[in-house]
């Protein structure tokens, strides 16, 4: 319930409550309220606009990189390895880990293939080489040589569970808010109106050569263009996405527009951010004294 002021002391009141409010903000410490931890920037790349592997985005910063996860894979190795020895098993290597096909950053393929060259040979498939490498590994299996149900395989997964606790989880865990966040932000940058202008141009284009998707991956995704052999038709669909993807400047824009979504995303999630990016920072260090032997 509201007193009743005489409305003539209404106008002294108020003026006197706002002198009030304005002396206790001129007299208030600055640092009174605690200043948001500074964002840290993304990794670096040598930036090169027609090549979308160089890109960044800001949710990198808080992801693990692919030296963490190689310098994790060889400490839980090591622990492993030091583990069945002292168990009785004698030496025991770790399943090698699959080479890489494709994609060599998190935004070489994000938006779609862009190599000219590389699809007139392939299409929407990896280089063949890379391919071919990835699959002999595959076909060699990626395994550490244990039985599954025998004595060696329960006491590697003793050995599993303890390298997990002395490396104190996994760096990849601590990324998990940061893709699931930068995930986010992808799907909701396929609404900003500069990248479904960009869709409705490079859909426009690959229709007056004979393709009819709406969106550049829906060419990409393309049930036909999945199977192992590279096709005609996956070919001369490959290189007319090319042309369309270079007359507008599609991948660009639709990159801006995620840089734009993930930085406002970034500000409103500091706080978690920052505390899983500490996490991950701990463990790359007990990483790195497993691996110098000082843990």
């Amino acid at each position: 319930m509201h007193s009743f002021i005489p409305s003539s002391t209404k106008a002294a009141t108020a003026l006197a409550l706002g002198l009030l409010a304005a002396a206790l903000a001129g007299c208030s410490s600055p640092t009174s309220t605690p200043r948001p931890e500074a964002l840290r920037p993304a990794p670096s790349r040598a930036f090169n606009e027609a090549d979308p592997a160089t890109w960044t985005l800001p949710m990198e910063a808080y992801l693990p990189s692919d030296d963490n996860r190689s310098q994790v894979a060889k400490a839980k190795a090591m622990l492993i390895g030091d583990c069945m020895k002292k168990a009785g098993f004698g030496q025991w290597h770790a399943a090698p880990e699959l080479p890489k096909a494709g994609p060599k950053t998190l935004t070489d393929w994000r938006y779609g293939i862009h190599d000219g060259e590389l699809a007139q040979r392939r299409g929407y498939k990896p280089d063949e080489d890379e391919q071919a490498a990835y699959e002999a590994a595959v076909n060699e299996g990626a395994v550490d040589g244990t039985s599954a149900e025998g004595p060696d395989g329960k006491a590697l997964q003793v050995c599993i569970g303890e390298a997990r606790t002395k490396l104190g989880g996994s760096p990849a865990a601590y990324g998990e808010e940061a893709q699931k966040l930068g995930n986010e932000a992808f799907v909701r940058s396929k609404e900003d109106p500069a990248v479904v202008a960009a869709f409705q141009a490079w859909s426009a284009c690959m229709k007056e050569q004979g393709y009819a998707y709406k969106q550049p991956l829906d060419a990409s995704d393309d049930q036909r263009f999945q199977g192992r052999d590279v096709t005609p038709l996956e070919i001369s669909t490959a290189t007319a996405d090319i042309s369309c993807r270079n007359r507008t400047h599609v991948a660009k824009i639709w990159w801006e527009a995620e840089v734009k979504l993930q930085t406002v995303s970034l500000e409103k999630n500091a706080e978690t951010l920052n505390k899983a990016r500490k996490d991950l920072d701990a463990s790359v260090k007990t990483v790195a004294d497993v691996l110098s032997g000082e843990k």
